[in-house]
């Protein structure tokens, strides 16, 4: 059995936002001349999120919208983490329904997705640098 590992980092330019990273892992794959196996692709930061869904951006809108109802960034002191001096506790609750990763099939040297399907990095404490680690294990 193969393994393959690479780190992508990704700067999204505001607070928050979704990034389709499909292609950047669809590279991954081909680098790693794996054809049969799974692909496990993760955030490497607590404030940010993987996720597979539907690549339509109301539906992106409907997520933010929706974050926000559950985990309001303001005020910051509602939360017991910002206490601490950070502002960032609302990434944190996002995060955690996001969800931290995603393992995808790899069949035939291809992501075995369902339709529509799209790989995705979510950022809910954004304007740095941050990484998403690729593992990719297979034959």
């Amino acid at each position: 059995m193969k393994s393959f590992r690479k780190e992508l980092w990704f700067n999204i330019p505001s607070r928050r936002g979704f990034m389709n990273i499909t292609p950047q892992v669809e590279h991954c794959l081909r680098e790693s001349g794996i054809h049969e196996g799974l692909c496990l692709v993760n955030a490497m930061h607590i404030t940010a999120s993987v996720f597979i869904n539907d690549n339509e951006s109301g539906l992106h809108s409907d997520f933010e919208r929706w974050l926000e109802q559950l985990a309001p960034e303001r005020p910051h002191g509602q939360y017991d983490h910002n206490d601490t001096g950070e502002d960032n506790a609302d990434a944190h609750l996002k995060r955690t329904v996001m969800g931290r990763e995603v393992v995808v099939a790899v069949t035939a040297g291809r992501l075995d997705f369902g339709p529509w399907e799209q790989i995705f990095y979510g950022e809910f404490d954004g304007l740095r640098g941050k990484r998403v680690l690729v593992k990719i294990i297979g034959e």
